[in-house]
């Protein structure tokens, strides 16, 4: 099943993002080799692509797990929460519709 997967940042987090982020990636590159990942980006603070030192208020990230559980305990490991980029991860079923 799809799961959303939604961090949410602290504030002032974007140094410490940039630092985990190769660590990052390459857990949703390893998903996405396996055909489990849907979709996954950052959440820009302002209206821009490229937010500058506005940063970002958090991430989200759509992909195939065998449960809730086994989606949050994966969620839990990210590296944006063990450095503090992310205040807070939330986790819930999603049911891809459309495209």
């Amino acid at each position: 099943m799809w799961y959303a997967i939604l961090g949410i940042d602290n504030n002032d987090s974007l140094a410490a993002r940039r630092k985990a982020r190769p660590e990052h990636l390459a857990r949703l590159e390893a998903l996405r080799d396996a055909g489990r990942l849907r979709l996954a980006g950052p959440l820009p603070a302002i209206d821009a692509e490229d937010p500058g030192p506005a940063g970002f208020v958090g991430s989200l990230i759509v992909a195939e797990f065998d449960s809730l559980a086994s989606a949050r305990a994966w969620a839990d490991q990210d590296p944006y929460l063990a450095v503090g980029v992310y205040a807070r991860v939330e986790v819930w079923p999603f049911r891809h519709v459309l495209p």
